[in-house]
């Protein structure tokens, strides 16, 4: 019993140690770039995808980084070569299987590129628990984002549930490195 209360409180330490650390790593990122360096899309959803790609069109000097199911990657390119973004302004990755890997695999992409600050685009149902993640995943790694909400129709917002689940696994990937995605069942 007093080893399983000795590991609660070192978990609950640990989280509050990365819990103060977050904010002001993104509160120094957002001072020195206080303007997004680049577009961010979660996939899964076409809408998503022509909204980025004419959101780009205001915002030609930026890249456009899109992490999607590896399968739906081509039918993404499509969509943004057809309005108009250059193929040498996208970065496609198809590394996600869930919406904490759609962060976890691209953080390290983003820090060797500099990136401090981006635009996050998700559907407004979904951006929750994307804002919820990016700021554990991003943050860590002392980047901001800038929410950017695609309108979606007669969707309700997720579930509390799944925002702390998934803020969870993203503690977890800072600790651990990992995400547990392997615990969907969605992938089996």
């Amino acid at each position: 019993m007093r080893r399983k209360l000795k590991l609660v409180k070192l978990i609950l330490a640990i989280a509050l140690i990365f819990t103060s650390i977050i904010p002001v790593r993104m509160a120094i990122a957002f001072q020195q770039s206080p303007v997004p360096q680049a577009i961010f899309v979660l996939g899964g959803d076409a809408e998503r995808m022509r909204f980025a790609a004419k959101f780009w069109q205001s915002h030609q000097n930026l890249d456009i980084w899109i992490s999607d199911f590896a399968w739906n990657l081509d039918n993404n390119l499509r969509i943004c070569l057809k309005y108009g973004v250059p193929d040498v302004k996208l970065h496609l990755d198809g590394r996600a299987t869930d919406t904490v890997t759609n962060f976890t695999t691209l953080a390290g992409d983003f820090v060797e590129q500099r990136l401090q600050h981006i635009y996050l685009i998700t559907s407004d149902y979904h951006m929750r628990r994307a804002q919820a993640i990016a700021t554990i995943v991003l943050g860590s790694q002392g980047i901001v984002v800038t929410p950017v909400a695609v309108t979606s129709k007669n969707q309700p917002s997720e579930s509390l549930v799944r925002v702390l689940r998934d803020g969870g696994r993203s503690f977890l990937w800072i600790v651990t490195g990992r995400s547990a995605a392997r615990f969907n069942s969605r992938l089996k």
